[in-house]
This record gives structure tokens, sequence and C-alpha cells, in this order.
């Protein structure tokens, strides 16, 4: 199991569209691939799940990958959230 903090740096946070592009980067991995944010942990292979998380820009969210591609699973994650999800 492997996790690392990071900053939301789109600035309208984690709503439909970024949701949508972090769960199919998610998708593309074997590994359970969850969030945390404050009291709620988020399944990131689900965008409702994502979308109750409630992240706004600036929050700060704990990625945990656990898996047989969890380095790469989180490598990955990490660089798109960092990249602002296509915004």
């Amino acid at each position: 199991m492997v996790s690392q903090k990071v900053v939301v740096k789109n600035p309208t946070g984690l709503h439909l569209r970024p949701a949508g592009i972090l769960c199919k980067e998610a998708m593309q991995f074997k590994s359970q691939i969850t969030f945390s944010f404050r009291a709620v942990t988020a399944n990131a292979k689900s965008v409702l799940s994502v979308l109750g998380a409630c992240v706004k820009c600036g929050d700060e969210i704990e990625l945990t990958c656990e898996g047989v591609d969890e380095e790469e699973a989180l490598k990955a994650l990490v660089d798109a959230i960092e990249s602002g999800l296509g915004e």
C-alpha cells in the first residue's frame, strides 16, 4: 500500500468533469484506489463517490493505492491532479 497527499489545484475543485477524468484515470489500474478528505474516504473509481467528497480548490486529499500496480497508479493520479485534471 502506498499513499501521498496532494492539493487539488483546479479552480472549481472536483466537480463533474474533473471527477470523471480522475475516475477514468483510476480505472486504468487494477489496484484499489481511494482518497481521504476530512472524515470521508472516497473510491476514486466511482464518480458519485468522488463528487460526494465535496473537494474544493486548495483542499488537500490523501490518495491511497493498494494492489499489483499501486506505484504506477499513485504516480499517474498525482500527476493528473497536479496538472489540473484537464482544466
